[in-house]
Parts: C-alpha cells; structure tokens; sequence
C-alpha cells in the first residue's frame, strides 16, 4: 500500500469512527466538521425530504413466476420450460401490452394484485432482469472468463452482501449508508439517516453514518434500564449513574458514553413517535407489514427528528423455493403485495407519496428449469420501484425471451443481468440527490457502464 493510500485508510476508519462516537447532541457539529474531509465530501444540504426504502426480499426471489409474458407462444414456451411449478393463466392479473417491451403483454400472479394496481395506477415500475455485474458481461465473455464477474455468484450470504455493498460477505460499506454519510448533513440529528427495522444490513452501512436499528414497536429499550431489574427497585437508577460517571480507562469510558447515547437516541425517537399522528391506513399482523408501519410512523415524525434525508432497510424472508414452491411463494407475494400497498397509502396519508420511494432487491432470480417442485439459485431477476415519483406502468431494461438457450441464459435458464445492480442504485441515488461526481464513492462500479439514469425516477 503507498503512503497516499495509507493516509487515506487511516483517515477512513479516523471518520468511521468519529462518526460513531457523534450521534446526538453536542456531537452532531463534530460529525458534520468531519464528514468534509471524508474520501467524498458531504453535499450541501438538501431543503426537501426524500426517503428510498430497500425491501430485501432474503432467499432468492424466483423473477419467473413474480412476472410473467403473457402472449400465447412465450406462455406456452414458460409453461413448458418449468414443468410442475408453472402458475396457470387462470391465477395471474394482466399488466397489458408494454409498447417498451415491443407490444408484449405481461402478467403477474394474482397474489400481486395490488402490485398490478399500482402499475396501472402509473404509481409502479418494473425493473427487468438486474444483478450483480463488474462490467457490462455478455454470454461469451462469461464463458471464457473473459470479464471480471461478481465473486461467489449463487451464494446466499454473499450476494446478498454484493447487492448491498457490491463486496461479498464481510463487507463494512454499503450503498445505502454512503447515501446516508453524502447527504447527512441535510439531518439535524444524523444518527435516524439509516434505519433497519430489520436487524444488522451492510446495505445500510457508512463510513461516517451508523445504522440505527429499531423494532416493528419502536425503539428497543435496555432491559436492565426499566422496571425493577434484578429484584431492585433501585437498580435502574444505580444503572443510569454509573453511563454518566467518569472512568480511568478509555474503555470503560466510551463504553459508558455510546450506551449513554443508545439511551438519548431512543428517548429522542421515542418521544417523537408518541407525538405521531394516528395513521388510518390498515396493516396486516404479520412482520413485513409491521416493519413498514414503523418505517411510516417515522417518516410521519421527520420534522421533529430534523430528517430531510433517510435511508430505511424492511425484509421478507422465505424465498429460498428449491421445494415447495407453489405452495411457499404464492404466500411470500400475498405478504409482499399487500404491504407495498399498505406502506404506499400510507405515504399517500401523510402527503409524502412523492417523496418516498420503496424498491426491492433480493440474493438473486432463480433457474427457468424446474427441479420438480421448485427452481435452484440464479443471477438476474426483476424488480418493482414504487412510489409518487416514479415513472410508473412499464417495464425498464430488455425483457428476456423466456426460453432455454438465449443469450441471457448462462446454464438452466439462469439470467445473465442486462442491467447491473449499480445502474439500479444509481438511478434511486439521483432522485435522492446524490450527486454525479459522487456517484462512485457509492457505487464502486458505475463507471464502468454508460447509462447511469435508467429512467424509471421522475
């Protein structure tokens, strides 16, 4: 490593770190000084508000059977290709001809009928056949090795972390956290830019902004800081002293200091979400609905966290269909339709539906060929954007012929992306208000590939 890229890793981590240790308070000046000498300067700061919601869809999400060609021959040509896990013509909702795709006409299941709603509604894009890509790769150049390809394609925990951060797993960075660590300093309190109502995601990893993590109820208090822990009616007290005394080790310290902060952060929010106006739109019991319920009552809040620019991170589980999968996906879509809708009327009830804008991603698409009873791990696959901004009720990127043997087809129908994962996040990034020249301090990739706007975002 030269001395210049010593400097600037040392400083990387000096940011990270800083970043960490400046969430709340008198700290926030400190993490807006640093953030202007970070590898990317922050941007100045924005005066509207935008949201970008990532809904990961963990396991694989089989494109095939999500959406569907519905003109006669291709039909006859899907049916075929995927012999007993096939959806009948009888169980999908028309989308209609898309002049984009040549007049085809498409259809998805009638599990996604809300989903359809919303791309008849213009308020619903599809995005065709996205994955993980280093350079734009053809069929040749995939079988030669004649193109750097994405590492450990077809594994599970590693492209989810290569959609997230375009590094396999144990990657520290994602995209979604260097939006975050650009545009923070639009944010009177930088720590609510990143939230995860869905557990630890590298997606929402920055150099400077740290994801805040809450549950589908709000902020998850400390246990041993309420109540009468351990049989003590005093205990709680004893505890909340001890955060604010002063240690000879550093340690003992900072410990004490980022469970303070943990402690404010979670009064902060949670005193804004008591103040959340009572939401009228209905959501359903289960955890996807629930995490996007959260994701609207703290968009509800925004001007009293100071928020102008947030990152969220929601998840469904369950789409790893080797077996089972006309029983097991049909059940994922119906969860996964209903809470789209539910989160877009929300954002519709809080005047923001232009301002928010929800999109998937998932481990990878799945075979075209049948295992049986279910269809093993692949590569591209397609994806919806929805929201008040987005250019709704077509399809972007090339279709693909579905059928064995294409150009797109790198081994038992597995889809060889036409669209990179960095052309899909730079497209979310300049609707969010990323910068040009920042682009590939996010997206390490981007320019490697000429079309950088996909056009799908107003």
């Amino acid at each position: 490593m030269s001395q210049h890229d010593s400097i600037n890793a040392g400083r990387r981590q000096f940011l990270h770190t800083a970043g960490a240790l400046s969430v709340l308070g008198a700290g926030t000046p400190l993490a807006l000084n640093l953030a202007g000498i970070g590898a990317a300067a922050a941007q100045s700061a924005p005066t509207d508000y935008r949201a970008l919601v990532c809904l990961f869809l963990f396991g694989g999400n089989d494109q095939t059977n999500t959406v569907i060609p519905a003109d006669s021959a291709e039909f006859a040509a899907y049916s075929s290709a995927r012999a007993g896990i096939a959806r009948p013509l009888q169980e999908l909702t028309t989308l209609g001809a898309v002049a984009s795709q040549g007049g085809r006409p498409f259809a998805v299941p009638n599990e996604l009928a809300p989903l359809a709603s919303l791309y008849q509604q213009s308020k619903a894009a599809i995005v065709a056949n996205v994955g993980p890509l280093i350079v734009p790769t053809t069929k040749t150049a995939y079988r030669n090795a004649a193109v750097p390809l994405p590492p450990k394609l077809f594994s599970h925990n590693d492209q989810q972390s290569v959609w997230q951060s375009s590094q396999p797993e144990g990657s520290t960075v994602g995209w979604g956290g260097r939006f975050g660590d650009l545009l923070a300093s639009a944010n009177a309190m930088p720590t609510f830019t990143a939230v995860s109502v869905s557990g630890a995601a590298v997606f929402l990893s920055g150099q400077q902004i740290l994801q805040y993590q809450v549950g589908s109820n709000g902020p998850v208090p400390i246990r041993a800081l309420s109540g009468s822990p351990f049989g003590s009616s005093t205990a709680a007290a004893t505890l909340r002293q001890l955060l604010t005394a002063s240690y000879p080790n550093l340690f003992e310290n900072e410990l004490a200091g980022v469970t303070k902060r943990s402690i404010d952060a979670s009064a902060t929010l949670s005193g804004a979400l008591a103040t959340a106006p009572a939401l009228t739109t209905t959501f359903e019991a289960n955890s996807l609905a629930q995490q996007l319920r959260m994701v609207a009552q703290m968009i509800s809040v925004r001007q009293s966290l100071g928020a102008r620019r947030q990152v969220f991170f929601v998840s469904l589980g369950g789409f790893d269909t080797h077996d089972n999968q006309l029983t097991t996906q049909p059940g994922l879509h119906t969860t996964l339709g209903a809470a789209i809708d539910a989160f877009y009327r929300a954002t519709v009830e809080l005047g923001v539906a232009n301002n928010v804008t929800t999109f998937t991603a998932s481990d990878f698409g799945r075979t075209l060929t049948s295992n049986g009873d279910g269809s093993d791990h692949g590569w591209g696959a397609h994806h919806f954007v929805v929201g008040g901004a987005v250019r709704g009720g077509d399809i972007y990127g090339q279709f693909p012929v579905v059928a064995l043997n294409t150009n797109d087809d790198v081994g038992s129908g597995r889809l060889l992306p036409t669209i990179a994962v960095a052309q899909y996040a730079a497209t979310l990034a300049r609707w969010f208000g990323v910068a040009d020249g920042n682009m590939a301090d996010a997206l390490p990739y981007i320019g490697n590939f000429s079309n950088r706007d996909l056009g799908f975002m107003a």
